[in-house]
């Protein structure tokens, strides 16, 4: 049946279009990853280094913690990222973006690890790994 439509238009009749096999999550969604970065260089006051890492915290909102002494530093938090090497990437890329504007000392990372949410939560059960990041912020060594 056509239908006319003001105007003098026709529209033809509504078909549906049937839906093809199972639905499958698509693959390229987020995940959240666990991303522990540690930093290390030339030992710099404890103070500036602090509220570089409260600044860090600040520009980054997923930041959970920061463990600090005064030439190295181990920084942990949640990513949301579509996979490791996505995760891994940005993690890499943190301490580099945020020197500035952070007031970071020119340290290099010298270790990285990424986790998905799952693993993390095993290890934790296990009794594996950091404890949980509590309690949450800033903190020396």
């Amino acid at each position: 049946m056509r239908r006319v439509r003001p105007g003098g238009t026709t529209r033809g009749a509504l078909t549906s279009v049937a839906a093809g096999g199972t639905y499958e999550e698509p693959r390229d969604l987020p995940r959240l990853w666990h991303v522990t970065l540690s930093v290390a260089g030339e030992s710099v006051p404890l103070a500036d280094l602090r509220r570089a890492l409260e600044q860090l915290a600040h520009d980054h909102p997923f930041l959970l913690t920061s463990r600090y002494a005064s030439d190295h530093a181990e920084i942990r938090y949640w990513e949301e990222a579509r996979d490791l090497h996505d995760a891994a990437a940005v993690a890499l890329r943190l301490w580099g973006e945020h020197r500035l504007s952070a007031g970071l000392p020119a340290w290099e990372i010298v270790g990285l690890e990424v986790i998905d949410r799952e693993t993390y939560h095993q290890r934790i059960a296990e009794g594996y790994g950091p404890p949980p990041a509590t309690p949450v912020g800033v903190h020396p060594f």
